[in-house]
């Protein structure tokens, strides 16, 4: 079974506008949160992985069953296979929240300006148990 999660970014100094897409495998914190912090810890980074749309992985070494060449790691995106799952926007933090309970998301690890990678239980946040950690970079 899957670990659902939404990958973020939020667009300015203040929390309130958002550009997520959908992460389908292994989003528990010790797999996406620390991949993220790994491979995606930059801005622009964070931004080119979004830009994708929703994705079954974003650290694979083959896509749709085409193994890629050895060493190589690359976002499995469902526009790959010809779906067409866009980023989707949030104007607040709790729409953002929305969006990661419709999908079933567990999580959602958001890239601030201040902080670069956040992780937040979405399950901690609907239930006002609101914790996050800041994920090393």
């Amino acid at each position: 079974m899957s670990t659902n999660a939404r990958i973020a970014i939020q667009l300015s100094d203040k929390p309130g506008y958002y550009v997520s897409v959908y992460h389908h495998w292994d989003g528990y914190p010790q797999w996406l949160g620390k991949t993220l912090g790994e491979q995606y810890n930059s801005r622009k980074l964070a931004s080119d992985l979004i830009d994708g749309g929703d994705m079954s992985s974003c650290w694979t070494d083959s896509i749709w069953g085409e193994q890629l060449p050895e060493g190589q790691y690359a976002p499995e995106y469902y526009s790959q296979r010809g779906e067409d799952c866009p980023p989707q926007l949030a104007t607040t933090t709790e729409e953002l929240f929305e969006q990661c309970d419709n999908c079933g998301a567990e999580y959602v690890y958001i890239y601030t300006p201040d902080h670069g990678w956040v992780g937040h239980s979405v399950y901690d946040y609907l239930s006002n148990q609101y914790q996050s950690a800041t994920l090393a970079n």
